[in-house]
């Protein structure tokens, strides 16, 4: 039973920073390409970064130079530093692996 589980997110003042976790398991973590999407309220779900198995990575134009992703294949685990964060980064945020989705952990930047 393939699992994704997000942790790491809350409340953080504008500028602050935040570190999610997604927690992969059921596959082989390592033989995947893993994205982050984010879902603010009363919008569609966006993409926002990938990374692929070799550690590649690339993101959406409006988090490029304030997130980052990473991966630890020794802990199945894949990251997403936050940094320099807006109000507008408020979301529910989701780890992603074709097909299968996290429930989300709620980031929220506010003062």
């Amino acid at each position: 039973q393939v699992q994704l589980v997000e942790s790491g997110g809350g409340l953080v003042q504008p500028g602050g920073s935040l570190r999610l976790s997604c927690e992969f398991s059921g596959l082989t973590f390592s033989m995947y390409a893993m994205n982050w999407y984010r879902q603010a309220p009363g919008k569609v779900r966006e993409w926002i970064a990938i990374i692929t198995t070799t550690g590649i990575t690339n993101y959406a134009d409006s988090v490029k130079g304030r997130f980052t992703v990473s991966r630890d294949n020794d802990k199945n685990t894949m990251y997403l530093q936050m940094n320099s964060l807006k109000s507008e980064d408020t979301a529910v945020y989701y780890c992603y692996r074709n097909p299968f989705w996290g429930q989300g952990t709620q980031v929220t930047v506010s003062s």
